[in-house]
Formats: structure tokens, sequence, C-alpha cells
């Protein structure tokens, strides 16, 4: 018995660990699918760039950049983040997210 744990719990504590990874993979790929939302809906209403990437610092994480871009009719909000985690470091994957929406006009 003990030698056919032995054997397999190395197995099983590698399945954990990548399960755990996947899903925080998936939790920060949400997230700043969030954030580029966010950051394009104040884009759309016009707000400062300043303010829009406060907006999606504050929802995507510190890690995460924000390009905000565009015309006079559409704005661009891109999001790209580093994924930090115990086993998903050693993949080295940045993960990014575009929202895209139209300018409102006042008047």
């Amino acid at each position: 018995m003990t030698a056919e744990v032995a054997v397999v719990l190395p197995a099983l504590v590698a399945l954990l660990a990548l399960l755990l990874g996947t899903a925080h993979v998936g939790t920060v790929q949400l997230r700043i699918e969030e954030a580029a939302r966010a950051g394009a809906r104040e884009a759309m209403r016009g707000e400062s760039d300043q303010s829009v990437e406060q907006t999606v610092r504050r929802l995507a994480g510190k890690n995460a950049t924000t390009t905000v871009g565009g015309g006079t009719e559409w704005t661009t909000i891109e999001v790209r983040a580093k994924v930090d985690g115990p086993v998903v470091d050693l993949l080295g994957l940045e993960l990014s997210a575009t929202a895209t929406g139209k300018v409102e006009h006042s008047g």
C-alpha cells in the first residue's frame, strides 16, 4: 500500500497544481477582459486617458498595462497582464484583452 501511494502521490500533486494553475489563468483573463470593457466605457463617455488607465489598473491589477487608441469615432482599449503564480510563472504567460466602443457625442 505504501509503495502505491508513493508512486501515485506525485502524480496527484502535479495534477492538482495543473488544475489550480489553469483556474488562475482563467481568472486573470476574466479580470483583464472586464477591465478592458470598463476602460472602453469610460473612454466612450469622454473620460481622460489617465482616468481610463486608473480604472483598468484597479480592475486588472497593478502589473497590467493599458493602451488607449482609436480615432474620433471609435476608441480601443487593450489590456495586457503577465500571469503570476507558483506554477504558471514557469510558463511566462502574458494575456491580453481588447474592447472597442463608439465615442458618445453630447448634444
